[in-house]
């Protein structure tokens, strides 16, 4: 993958994943995230404010204490706003959302909680000496368009064109699929497949008679591997199942509801 040498929004990143599977992201450039990053203060602020209304008569009675507490709150709040959505929605706020961006591991590994703590840790960092000057200058001379709490984390910020819906409506959809005896992995696998990798898989599936033998059991192979590594599936619902079927299988959970 070419470079345009110098990482800007423009750049893009192929991640290999442990499976041998080479996913091409577009890297999310400084001003995409600076937009992001202004939705999610007015987010915060809008939510801190709501929270001092509801303390608020609490606290009337000594207005030190008042306030005190609601810069702490507010503290809180915004460190908190953070970790919890980008842990618990795959790497994404509501900024990052609304600007298509979202947070991964540098690797193509699956995104810890411990990367998520410590890239939002070094935010003060990256706010020095205001609005952020430290993280983008950072940014700009990272090849990775990586600010400090990125490169302490070993993160990066993609950018998510909209994906082509593929066509699964000429896929013959499994007489019988395993994973619908389990509605927790199957909801689970319809929450961390990202579209990318679904239509990846449908495109697998579409072209399959088109391989070589060899080459045909290799790349089913190396998908079914890539999502048992992203929901451990229980293993009931694996016996007897081919890799090429596991594939059909977790393609049919993610694109049918019923």
């Amino acid at each position: 993958m070419k470079w345009d040498g110098r990482g800007r929004s423009w750049g893009c990143l192929a991640v290999r994943t442990a499976e041998g599977i080479v996913f091409v992201h577009r890297l999310g450039g400084p001003v995409a995230r600076f937009l992001a990053l202004l939705i999610d203060f007015v987010a915060v602020g809008v939510a801190s404010y709501l929270l001092s209304v509801a303390i608020g008569p609490l606290l009337m009675l000594n207005g030190d204490v008042a306030a005190a507490v609601h810069i702490v709150v507010g503290m809180v709040l915004g460190y908190a706003y953070w970790v919890v959505s980008e842990g618990a929605f795959r790497g994404q706020t509501i900024g990052k959302r609304m600007l298509r961006l979202r947070v991964l591991d540098a690797e193509g590994l699956p995104l810890r909680w411990s990367q998520v703590l410590i890239r939002n840790l070094l935010r003060a960092a990256d706010m020095l000496p205001a609005f952020y000057l430290v993280g983008g200058a950072a940014m700009l001379l990272s090849r990775r368009c990586q600010r400090l709490g990125d490169l302490a984390a070993g993160t990066i910020v993609v950018s998510e064109a909209k994906p082509a819906v593929p066509p699964f409506d000429r896929l013959e959809r499994p007489r019988y699929n395993s994973l619908r005896e389990h509605p927790r992995h199957a909801m689970r696998l319809r929450q961390t497949i990202t579209p990318e990798e679904a239509a990846l898989a449908v495109r697998m599936l579409m072209r399959r008679d088109t391989f070589e033998d060899q080459a045909r059991i290799a790349c089913f192979a190396a998908m079914a591997a890539h999502f048992r590594a992203r929901v451990a599936l229980p293993e009931e619902a694996l016996v007897g199942i081919s890799d090429e079927q596991l594939v059909r299988n977790v393609v049919d959970i993610v694109y049918t509801a019923g």
